[in-house]
C-alpha cells in the first residue's frame, strides 16, 4: 500500500513524465495547463483543496492511452471520471468532486451565459459535443443539487484561462504543500 509521500511523488511522475502531451489544439502541455491553472487559484487566494484540484483537475488524461487527438477521432475520454475515480481514497471529496464535475460546469456554463461558449477555445467546444452538449433545464437543476457545484463552476474558469504558451510557471514541486495538506 503506499504512502501518502509515495502518492504524491506518483502524481510529480505523471506530472513530469506524462505531462508532456498538447492539451487539445492549444500550444501548451497538459503540465503547463495543470500548473497554470493551480497558479490561478493559488493567486485567488483558494485553499488547498482548490488549488490541488485544479493541478490535477485534468489527470485523467495522463492516465489513458487513447493519445492527444482523441477528440478528433470523436471520442470522450471521460477524463474526469478517471481523474475521480483515481484520486477517491487518496484525497477528500472537496479535491475529486470539482474535478469529476469540471467538464458539467462548462457544459452549464454554456446553457446559462451566452457569452461564455463564445470563449472556449476551438477543442473545447469540440469536446462540448462529445460531452453531451449544452446542458437542458432538468440537467441544471440536477448539476446544481451536487454539494461541490459551485467549485467545479471556479475550477472551470481556472481551466479556460490556464491556455497561455507565455506563461512562466514553476515545477510541480512548488505545490508539494497543497497536496501534502490534501492527501492521505
Amino acid at each position: 500500500m503506499l504512502n501518502k509521500y509515495d502518492k504524491i511523488n506518483e502524481i510529480f511522475s505523471l506530472l513530469n513524465n506524462k505531462g508532456d502531451g498538447l492539451y487539445g489544439l492549444s500550444n501548451v502541455t497538459q503540465k503547463q495547463h495543470a500548473l497554470q491553472c493551480a497558479l490561478l487559484a493559488e493567486a485567488e487566494n483558494e485553499k488547498s483543496e482548490m488549488i490541488v484540484a485544479a493541478l490535477l483537475h485534468d489527470i485523467g488524461h495522463m492516465l489513458h492511452d487513447l493519445g492527444e487527438d482523441f477528440a478528433d477521432n470523436e471520442v470522450d475520454d471521460y477524463h474526469e471520471n478517471i481523474g475521480m475515480l483515481y484520486l477517491k481514497g487518496r484525497v477528500s471529496e472537496r479535491v475529486f468532486e470539482p474535478i469529476a464535475l469540471h467538464v458539467d460546469a462548462k457544459r452549464y456554463l454554456c446553457a446559462l451565459d451566452t457569452k461564455y461558449f463564445q470563449i472556449l477555445s476551438e477543442d473545447s467546444r469540440k469536446s462540448l459535443e462529445l460531452q453531451g452538449g449544452i446542458m437542458n433545464y432538468e440537467q441544471i437543476k440536477e448539476f446544481e443539487k451536487n454539494t461541490y457545484w459551485r467549485e467545479a463552476l471556479r475550477l472551470r474558469r481556472y481551466d479556460d484561462m490556464s491556455k497561455n504558451p507565455e506563461a512562466i510557471t514553476p515545477e510541480p514541486e512548488y505545490f508539494f504543500k497543497h497536496l501534502d495538506s490534501c492527501f492521505h
